[in-house]
């Protein structure tokens, strides 16, 4: 079993990162966007959702093998409900229309297109060729940008005359209006209007431009026609997208780490829908909206929105632990997996997926890192209440039973899982933790106490040696690997690190697209990929960590499916699920920084500064009640620095390489 063992793990270390080298198509270009330079490797097609308010669309995207640009718009209006009014009851449409289709240049249709390149950065801007009878050489930048606010989409064109002739150009008048079946909406009827802004002849000039804007919106039918203007739309998109990459800004020597890590917090962001029900951050993947659910909101996002310095993201927040408290009870049923409609209705198909467990763990983090008191102070009850809930379902052996975890049934997760077990540890601690700051600290020991009980108990029953590697059975019986057994390195749980790390970065499950959910399958979710790469930080193992942390970095920014964290595959298309982008930015801020809130104002620094790395920043951080800076910088082989910058005033802390540091901010 020994060289079993060592043949594997030399091969999944030495010899997989030289062979998996990340196949990339775009560059990262000098506006703090990504550009692909749509001339070569033809044909390609991808897809990309961007989402504001009341929208959400997915563009699936494309260059021919001629060079022209192909484009179908998946529309998604969250508050439109249709019905049934379940989980997936936003009204939708999918239009391939195409606003130069009917424009005609000196007489004649736009043909013979080149594009010369795409550039994502929270817009899609397509920038293309015409050469055409009597106006070779005329431009068209095409921008694709979901309304901030308001129900549409926006298209805005411009035409550029490159030629040294003039040319006439002919917009027709268009709005094409429809009304949908009135018997399908939960509010009957809805509008759906397609039109231009712009009509008539026009003269271009040599080097004159022309600008348009084609929309894409739908209303209720009382709802008046809203006049938008395609640069005020444009402008408020840029800025929202500029706030949120403004703050919480990574600084390292990886140009791509940094990249990846900015453009996840538009998609982690952006997707919360203004609904009946208060604002509510949703998957998307034209499946999930105006819905919350225990994992995505309560557990994966919800705890990283403090850090972003983004109000409206705290607001959702807040709000999602709120609906859930609504399911609080006193005959210990579970609270549902998700709310659904609005806040109007509930999904818990797959029973009790270890929902208190995500919801405590989530809610319990959110708070400290929040630094409300009166918020820490509302929450509380429903953090109690699943706390309870999780200790109410340990078996005989002290692990938390659930009847499903969060792949809910698409795998097995026996009896009790390994996932809910961390999770309810991890939230011991927080609750432990929040408790000394709230005027409750008499319960502090006791959660201590019940963590420390509850760890010694998931060493015992899920620790084992599974495909020759000491590691985790993910469930009692188990013994085939599973991605999710990096969910106790996560969590502080350190004793099979490296066994377990070895598994994970065996060929057994990681692959060209990451982690396998379970070794001799096809099937990979990005999530468990996002949990590892953090877990594998945690604990330490940073060379490892940044190798795959780069290559997975390099292939979802940069590659063939760009340019964010993806839900999974084969189920879903690999969709740009929001959540999967917050896990991405914790790799960073309680993975490579290991921050780990300790209270409303106290926190600990693990800095895992990579060998070959000279410095690595974290800018305008906030959490904790403050903003603030954290630069660490390699003195030598042995000691870092680590500097604590708050309004004008640092500190600067020198530690062993691998220390952690208690921080206080005011």
């Amino acid at each position: 079993m020994f060289k079993k063992n060592l043949i594997v793990f030399l091969f999944g270390i030495l010899i997989f990162p030289i062979n998996f080298q990340a196949q990339t198509r775009w560059v990262i270009n000098s506006n703090a966007g990504i550009t692909w330079n749509a001339t070569e490797k033809l044909p390609h097609n991808d897809h990309i959702e961007m989402s504001g308010k009341q929208v959400s669309v997915v563009l699936r995207y494309g260059v021919t093998s001629t060079g022209a640009f192909t484009l179908n718009k998946s529309m998604v209006w969250p508050l439109l409900r249709t019905i049934p009014n379940n989980t997936h009851a936003s009204l939708m449409r999918r239009s391939d229309w195409n606003p130069l289709s009917i424009i005609t240049v000196n007489g004649r249709s736009f043909s013979a297109e080149k594009v010369n390149e795409i550039t994502l950065n929270g817009t899609l801007t397509v920038q293309s060729s015409f050469a055409m009878d009597g106006a070779a050489n005329l431009q068209v930048i095409r921008e694709y940008i979901p309304s901030v606010d308001q129900p549409a989409l926006i298209e805005n064109y411009t035409i550029i005359n490159k030629t040294k002739k003039q040319v006439s150009i002919e917009i027709p008048a268009v709005r094409f209006v429809v009304n949908t079946d009135k018997t399908k909406g939960v509010d009957g009827s809805y509008r759906i209007e397609t039109s231009i802004d712009t009509e008539g002849s026009f003269i271009l000039k040599a080097n004159d431009t022309l600008f348009f804007t084609s929309t894409i919106a739908a209303y209720k039918l009382n709802q008046p026609t809203i006049a938008f203007n395609g640069n005020t739309e444009k402008k408020k998109r840029v800025d929202l997208v500029s706030q949120w990459m403004n703050n919480l800004v990574l600084e390292t020597p990886n140009d791509v780490i940094d990249r990846m890590f900015a453009f996840s917090k538009i998609r982690a962001a952006e997707s919360i829908f203004e609904t009946r029900g208060g604002p509510m951050h949703g998957p998307g993947g034209e499946s999930y909206y105006a819905a919350i659910w225990a994992n995505d909101q309560a557990e994966y996002i919800n705890p990283y929105f403090p850090f972003l310095g983004y109000e409206y993201g705290n607001a959702s927040a807040l709000n999602a632990y709120n609906h859930f408290a609504r399911f609080m009870n006193n005959e210990w049923k579970a609270i549902p997996s998700s709310i659904i409609a609005e806040g109007l209705d509930i999904w818990n198909g797959a029973g009790d997926r270890g929902d208190a467990a995500m919801i405590a763990y989530g809610a319990a983090r959110y708070a400290l890192a929040r630094s409300n008191k009166d918020e820490a102070l509302k929450l509380w009850p429903l953090i109690e209440w699943c706390l309870q809930f999780s200790e109410r379902k340990l078996n005989k052996e002290g692990v938390v039973k659930s009847d499903a975890d969060e792949l809910e049934g698409r795998f097995p997760s026996g009896e009790a899982n390994l996932c809910t077990s961390s999770l309810h540890y991890d939230a011991l601690i927080s609750a432990a933790y929040l408790c000394k700051d709230i005027g409750m600290g008499a319960k502090s020991a006791g959660y201590f106490k019940r963590a420390a009980t509850l760890r010694n108990a998931i060493e015992k029953y899920f620790g084992a040696e599974v495909e020759g590697f000491k590691t985790y059975a993910y469930y009692k019986g188990n013994n085939v690997l599973r991605s999710w057994i990096c969910m106790p390195l996560t969590v502080g749980i350190d004793e099979r690190a490296t066994a377990t790390l070895d598994a994970l970065f065996s060929p057994r499950l990681w692959t060209t697209n990451g982690l396998l959910t379970q070794a001799g399958s096809e099937t990979f979710w990005d999530r468990s990929t996002l949990y590892a790469l953090r877990g594998a930080y945690a604990v330490g193992e940073t060379k490892r960590a940044t190798e795959f942390l780069d290559y997975y970095s390099k292939m979802r920014l940069l590659g063939n499916h760009v340019p964010y964290a993806i839900e999974a595959w084969p189920e879903g298309s690999q969709r740009h699920l929001s959540a999967e982008s917050a896990l991405y930015g914790r790799i960073i801020t309680e993975g490579m920084f290991g921050i780990r809130p300790t209270g409303l104002k106290t926190f600990t620094i693990t800095p895992r500064l990579p060998k070959d790395w000279n410095f690595m920043n974290l800018r305008k951080i906030h959490a904790f009640g403050a903003c603030f800076d954290l630069e660490v910088k390699r003195m030598d082989n042995q000691r870092i620095q680590v500097k604590l910058i708050q309004s004008n005033n640092s500190k600067i802390f020198k530690i062993k390489d691998g220390n952690s540091l208690k921080m206080n901010v005011k």
